[in-house]
């Protein structure tokens, strides 16, 4: 499967978290060996080092938000660095941080894709719909609102990133194993026609089933964007996240999902998000994120003619 050369982007940063310690995602997927497993695959890997960005100031939300202004300048970083690889005919992987700085990566592809008339399609590997707004969620945090402003409800420092709102629309979306939902979220997805497989729709039918929905219709002029939050997982397999919620995708079921994701040959980016040493388990978080991540990128557990 030919894959463009990949560029490692880090962006050490909890700003939009409620728990800290996602800042330290980078290196823990850098310690467990993620640029060296891309490159035994063949690719041709630059690592570009971390973004900086402001300091996590531990404030209470302001007026619905908690560090709006740190969180724009983080995914304004993001995007200029997502865009600049794009720009390159690379292929960037973005190594979090919390879920917030998808608004960032996720403006960059959605303009790349305007202005050389693709079609996007975006997966969102969560436990989480992530599609919070100010106005019903007491806490502020942002890394609970970023599909939500690339939808366009949201502050326009975040909205307007990519120079068009909504960044992309529902129908780019699909969101695959969510199994926690606010009930006023669960009522604004609704309202959006956001298309969720959710654990409930995966038990019934099968990851495979799961996959050939989320995947129907990517074809040559599809740029496939996985954003893989690591709770997406099931906990007793990847304890190192902030936000655990138990009934996730088993190892087999996550390796599935990723391998018919490179089956397409269409990825064109990626996120690897959320991860939290601080609450790891001798970095097996990290080291089950680089395997999948190598599945990714065509690494199969069975020999196929």
């Amino acid at each position: 499967m030919p894959v463009k050369p990949v560029s490692l982007i880090g962006a050490p940063t909890d700003i939009g978290a409620a728990d800290r310690g996602a800042s330290m995602g980078p290196e823990a997927l850098r310690v467990a060996g993620l640029p060296q497993a891309l490159r035994a695959r063949g690719l041709d890997v630059i690592d570009r080092g971390n973004l900086a960005g402001p300091l996590n100031p531990v404030e209470p939300p302001h007026n619905g938000y908690r560090h709006l202004e740190q969180v724009t300048a983080w995914n304004r970083a993001v995007f200029e660095a997502v865009r600049a690889e794009l720009a390159q005919a690379r292929l960037p992987i973005l190594l979090g941080g919390d879920h917030c700085l998808a608004i960032g990566s996720i403006s960059a592809v959605a303009k790349h894709c305007r202005e050389h008339d693709r079609k996007l399609r975006v997966l969102w590997l969560d436990a989480h719909a992530d599609f919070n707004t100010a106005e019903i969620t007491p806490s502020g945090n942002l890394h609970g609102m970023p599909v939500a402003c690339l939808c366009g409800l949201g502050p326009f420092a975040l909205t307007g990133l990519a120079g068009a709102v909504p960044a992309i629309t529902s129908e780019a979306i699909r969101q695959i194993g969510i199994r926690s939902v606010d009930p006023p979220e669960k009522r604004l997805v609704h309202d959006v026609g956001l298309e969720i497989f959710d654990m409930r729709y995966i038990d019934e039918v099968g990851m495979k089933q799961v996959m050939r929905e989320a995947l129907a219709g990517i074809d040559a002029s599809t740029h496939l964007h996985v954003s893989f939050d690591v709770d997406f997982l099931d906990p007793s397999i990847a304890p190192g996240v902030g936000t655990t919620v138990p009934g996730g995708p088993n190892y087999r079921e996550a390796q599935l999902c990723m391998e018919m994701i490179a089956d397409t040959g269409q990825i064109g980016s990626l996120d690897v998000m959320e991860l939290n040493p601080a609450l790891d388990e001798h970095n097996r978080t990290a080291e089950l994120a680089v395997d999948l991540v190598e599945s990714l990128f065509g690494k199969s557990t069975l020999m196929r003619a």
